[in-house]
């Protein structure tokens, strides 16, 4: 008998079938499911700092499918003291949120068979360098509030495509807030 090839589901550029055996990989062996990501980074001069980001650890193995890492640089313009050879970390973490949420949405939204055709996204966040300054104790160190605005080309309702949303692990971690436990080797 001739095994029929089967054309996979594609929708938002997402292969639903693996999405669905993936979920249902997860749901007999829940282990697969934690992850472990790292950054190595390495400071330069001034506000200029390196990270590369190469393996991690998910589904029970360590991934080394990249060949070389992703290499991000982290600086501070001008204004701020830096040499501007990349964006600053605030600027990064708007990129992170951005990012998390549109993936989550997309996969979500392709799970339950909602076609997004695009989507456009503006984000800003407020900061006042006198809380990272240390010149006022009332001031937050980092964002007071971040804006997000998306702008989506989708059949689907809005309650639907927030929902999707909902389900990205930055938007809770910055909506949210998570302790940060830092470490030091002092030399």
């Amino acid at each position: 008998m001739l095994e029929h090839a089967t054309t996979p589901t594609i929708l938002n550029g997402v292969n639903v079938d693996d999405l669905i055996n993936t979920v249902e990989a997860v749901k007999q062996q829940p282990d697969l499911a934690k992850f472990r990501f790292s950054a190595d980074n390495q400071w330069l001069t001034c506000g200029h700092n390196r990270t590369a980001i190469k393996e991690f650890y998910g589904c029970g193995d360590t991934d080394r499918s990249r060949s070389v890492p992703f290499v991000l640089d982290a600086d501070e313009p001008p204004m701020l003291l830096g040499t501007d050879k990349g964006a600053n970390p605030v600027e990064y973490l708007l990129h992170a949120l951005v990012g998390c949420m549109t993936t989550s949405m997309v996969y979500h939204a392709a799970a339950r068979g909602l076609e997004v055709k695009s989507v456009a996204t503006r984000l800003e966040g407020d900061l006042d360098l006198r809380g990272f300054l240390g010149l006022s104790d009332d001031v937050p160190k980092g964002y007071s509030q971040i804006r997000v605005n998306m702008e989506i080309e989708s059949g689907a309702s809005e309650s639907d495509l927030r929902e999707c949303v909902s389900f990205s692990p930055v938007y809770e971690m910055v909506s949210r807030s998570l302790p940060v436990e830092l470490s030091m080797t002092i030399r």
